[in-house]
């Protein structure tokens, strides 16, 4: 670990900077490597006819996001089992991402695993996060409210040969963790979307996990703004490369994981409201269309409808910018009610 105990807060900015400088440094030759391999995003059929121009973009951009968060967060941050245990989140749902593009390049569809194959290896994930963070972290299996109020889920726990499984909370933790991977999946969709968006995000659990006494966290969550930072720098309009499902599951995996381990489960739903809106404009079109045969949204994720209604796509990211960056404030300001 590098850094001055004393001044805890220079690791953190410094861990923005690192983050940034290896994403920088290693995307050139990434790109190249993708292009001379022939690896680039299959853009679906029914989507913006605009967005046609971005088929074979080189994907896959979340690998060296990933690579520079772990180093980042190797080299600054305080070895804990916390940060062992966020990093396994993002490790392994940024995987189960991998598998999806390498499955959607390999047939040259847009469309990777199947539903249910993800939700097999979500599953597997968070009930290995969920167990080791009580278990070995630590972690409460209840879930705190702006005001004070505590939920106690963990009223139904069985002991497995000496592991505590409450159920009820290992529920709860699957349906964030899978949620938050998949809404910001969705989130994906434009130049520059997700990054910027999760760049804010975690820029408020930074100073979260800061406040909560947590260094080892606050520098992991700062890492990843790093990365996001550099990554934008290849990735915005027109991107010359995507961060695929393998950057996407990740960043939302990592956001679930901060969450738990931090006890911010109910603020992080504020913060990520824009990725839950995202996920929600999906379901409630589906649904209707379903039910009534008619569409609420002119095309689902919410951020195509925008741009069906003419809005240029640098125009939908700032503006999805902003209103993400309002959530995260939002978020922060209502965890001063926590402590």
């Amino acid at each position: 670990m590098i850094g001055n105990p004393n001044y805890p807060t220079y690791q953190v900015f410094l861990a923005v900077l690192i983050a940034a400088v290896v994403v920088l440094a290693l995307m050139p030759f990434f790109i190249r490597m993708m292009r001379r391999e022939h690896v680039g995003q299959q853009v679906r059929a029914d989507g913006p006819q605009q967005h046609l121009v971005k088929q074979g973009t080189p994907t896959m951009g979340g690998v060296v996001m990933l690579v520079a968060v772990v180093v980042a967060s190797l080299v600054l941050a305080p070895h804990t089992l916390q940060l062992g245990l966020a990093i396994f989140a993002m490790l392994a749902t940024g995987a189960l991402g991998l598998l999806d593009d390498i499955e959607s390049v390999a047939h040259k569809r847009s469309l990777g695993l199947t539903p249910s194959q993800k939700m097999v290896g979500l599953t597997l994930i968070c009930v290995v996060f969920c167990l080791a963070a009580v278990n070995l972290c630590g972690v409460a299996p209840t879930i705190e409210f702006p005001g004070g109020a505590t939920l106690d889920l963990g009223v139904l726990t069985t002991t497995i040969s000496g592991v505590d499984v409450p159920w009820l909370y290992l529920v709860f933790v699957f349906l964030l963790l899978a949620g938050m991977s998949n809404a910001v999946n969705l989130t994906d969709g434009l130049d520059g979307l997700a990054g910027g968006t999760v760049m804010g995000v975690m820029m408020a659990m930074a100073m979260v996990a800061f406040d909560r006494g947590d260094l080892s966290l606050s520098v992991f969550a700062a890492t990843i703004v790093g990365a996001c930072v550099g990554f934008l720098w290849f990735n915005c309009y027109p991107a010359t490369i995507f961060m695929g499902d393998t950057g996407s599951l990740a960043l939302g995996g990592a956001f679930a994981a901060l969450a738990v381990l931090t006890k911010t489960e109910v603020i992080s739903l504020v913060m990520g409201g824009l990725f839950i809106a995202e996920a929600l404009s999906v379901i409630i079109q589906v649904v209707s269309f379903k039910a009534t045969g008619k569409r609420v949204f002119l095309m689902a994720p919410i951020h195509h409808h925008f741009e069906k209604k003419g809005w240029k796509e640098t125009k939908v990211v700032i503006r999805f910018w902003i209103v993400s960056a309002a959530f995260a404030a939002l978020g922060f300001a209502l965890f001063f009610q926590l402590r």
